[in-house]
């Protein structure tokens, strides 16, 4: 006997099951691994679709596929609703860059700072990349311990000082963002602003801080400490005459430095106040008329130099040479050995003078010509300069 044939309605036949609603591209969903491989993850989707990722898309920032196991739980992006084998396109890759987004995105709101490391440095600056999405340091944007500071804004030697830093551990915040193109900028700089608002706050006058040299200049040095960096300028290295600050230190050196001048955020700083000066003890080893022997350490067009002590030269103007040689070099020699007659001592102008002549022969030179002023413009290089005007400081930040 035949058996009957039940028809049923699909409509019934749907009701009670879960409804199906394709996902949208760019969505963020969550199913559970059905199988995997090295190249594709299969994944069920609520027990109606079922998706897959492959190829690059398995690859994220976290690695997830390496700790994947079947039936765990997997989110992905929806790259696709379905493709021609009626699958969902999902991927790993684009839900870690949402994931990426959303905590910059909250970075930015909360003026968070978190840590990257750049991966790439052009002359502009340092450029690196999480989840795909392109982040960029720009050089205004360097603290103090980081910023590129070279002699004449030389770009090459800028670009060679930022490659250095690929790969080091930045403290930044996000000063632009923007997601529709995929770029952030970022700044270490603001990162510690509130901590350098502070540590300029509690700075006093007179003070000694340890620090980092963080550049070299021609007219002086960088020092960063404390989220602030100062200058040494070039009068303030040493007692003595300093030629070229490269000579007393390298970028990275740890110094004691004084703090002797603060304006508004520039701070000015001192090396060789926290050593004796060795001018206190000249008066009492000098006397005039005292004669001293030593070594030509330099000559220059206007009269030679004997090194007395390791910071301090006396002068030997032309004019206390023999014969008033027109060029000191045509007479003397550097490392000559010679007896000089001290004839001046200046502390407050930091200044010794020395003779070559005779008394006799000074004398009559002396009827010639006024010694204050000739003494005065010879020893124009040997003085200490001025401290970082503002015109110094600004040339330095343009660097």
């Amino acid at each position: 006997m035949a058996q009957s044939v039940v028809i049923i309605p699909m409509d019934q036949l749907l009701e009670g099951s879960p409804s199906l609603v394709m996902p949208k591209p760019g969505e963020l969903i969550t199913g559970k691994v059905l199988s995997m491989d090295k190249k594709s993850i299969m994944v069920d989707l609520n027990g109606i679709l079922t998706g897959i990722i492959a190829g690059k898309e398995t690859k994220d920032t976290l690695d997830t596929i390496k700790t994947l196991k079947l039936g765990a739980e997997v989110t992905a992006c929806v790259l696709e609703s379905e493709n021609d084998e009626g699958l969902v396109v999902l991927s790993l890759r684009k839900a870690s860059q949402e994931k990426t987004w959303a905590r910059f995105i909250k970075a930015f709101d909360e003026n968070a700072s978190f840590k990257v490391k750049p991966i790439e440095a052009n002359k502009g600056g340092l450029l690196l990349e999480i989840d795909g999405i392109k982040g960029f340091i720009p050089v205004s944007q360097l603290a103090p311990l980081h910023y590129p500071r070279v002699n004449g804004a030389d770009s090459a030697k800028i670009l060679a000082r930022l490659q250095k830093l690929c790969g080091v551990e930045f403290t930044v915040k996000i000063i632009s963002i923007d997601k529709e193109n995929g770029k952030l900028i970022l700044s270490e700089k603001e990162a510690f602003a509130a901590e350098r608002n502070n540590a300029l706050g509690g700075l006093q006058i007179g003070s000694a801080v340890d620090g980092t040299i963080s550049g070299i200049v021609k007219f002086g040095i960088f020092v960063a400490f404390d989220g602030l960096e100062g200058l040494v300028h070039i009068s303030e290295i040493a007692w003595g005459h300093v030629k070229d600050a490269h000579d007393f230190g390298r970028l990275g050196d740890k110094v004691k430095v004084k703090i002797i001048g603060i304006e508004g955020d520039k701070i000015s700083l001192s090396m060789k106040q926290l050593t004796s000066d060795p001018w206190a003890e000249i008066s009492a080893k000098y006397k005039i008329g005292d004669k001293i022997k030593g070594k030509i350490t330099r000559i220059a067009q206007f009269g030679a130099f004997i090194e007395l002590t390791d910071e301090i030269n006396g002068l030997i103007h032309s004019s206390e040479i023999p014969g008033d040689p027109a060029d000191p070099a045509d007479v003397l020699k550097v490392g000559q050995d010679v007896e000089a007659r001290v004839i001046e001592i200046n502390l407050d102008e930091k200044r010794i003078g020395l003779s070559l002549k005779s008394e006799a022969e000074a004398a009559a030179a002396a009827k010639a010509e006024p010694k204050d002023e000739v003494m005065e413009e010879a020893m124009k290089d040997e003085k200490p300069k001025k401290r970082a005007s503002k015109k110094d400081v600004k040339d330095k930040t343009e660097e």
